[in-house]
């Protein structure tokens, strides 16, 4: 599925994937995706001017088994994780490749955490494509003050998406 902005934002191609079955059990999974990809995508340009317009990217929604053969290839880690990010090198980029990346949220991994937190999936889905996609644009939460400034964005654009402080009920700032 390709979506793009629509009104004043930046022009976001979203190339949205289904290739596990169970995301058949929560309907509009597909468009949420989308959503919250280019609500994320408009927060970096409004917070620091990141000239996304005219940009692609793909996010595959799949499994447990297929998100943990990508950790373990791509870094070394035989686990399954609830997202992964890929982003384009910025070699590319700067030749004018306009896909910043690509991203993958595995199906069991969101719903064990949603359950054991107590959130809706769909706020979770959310959250984590919110998530993923700022490690596309630079983000990072490997030193604490790179946490602080990922988690603020996350509130902020899921707040746009009316969508609560994922946050909330847990210790900020996961290095």
């Amino acid at each position: 599925m390709s979506e793009a902005t629509g009104g004043g934002g930046p022009r976001i191609e979203v190339d949205v994937l289904v290739e596990a079955d169970r995301w058949s059990t929560l309907p509009g999974a597909v468009d949420l995706v989308a959503q919250a990809v280019r609500a994320a995508c408009a927060g970096a340009l409004t917070e620091y001017e990141i000239d996304i317009d005219g940009a692609e990217i793909a996010v595959k929604l799949t499994d447990d088994d297929a998100i943990r053969a990508l950790n373990r290839d791509w870094r070394g880690k035989d686990s399954a994780t609830n997202v992964l990010s890929f982003p384009t090198p910025d070699v590319a980029r700067a030749g004018g490749d306009p896909h910043l990346g690509d991203i993958a949220i595995a199906y069991e991994t969101l719903a064990r955490e949603a359950e054991a937190e107590g959130k809706p999936l769909a706020d979770h889905l959310a959250h984590l494509a919110v998530h993923g996609t700022l490690h596309l644009l630079g983000y990072d939460h490997e030193a604490v003050d790179d946490a602080e400034e990922m988690e603020a964005m996350e509130r902020r654009v899921l707040a746009g998406l009316a969508i609560p402080d994922p946050y909330a009920e847990t210790e900020p700032v996961h290095p």
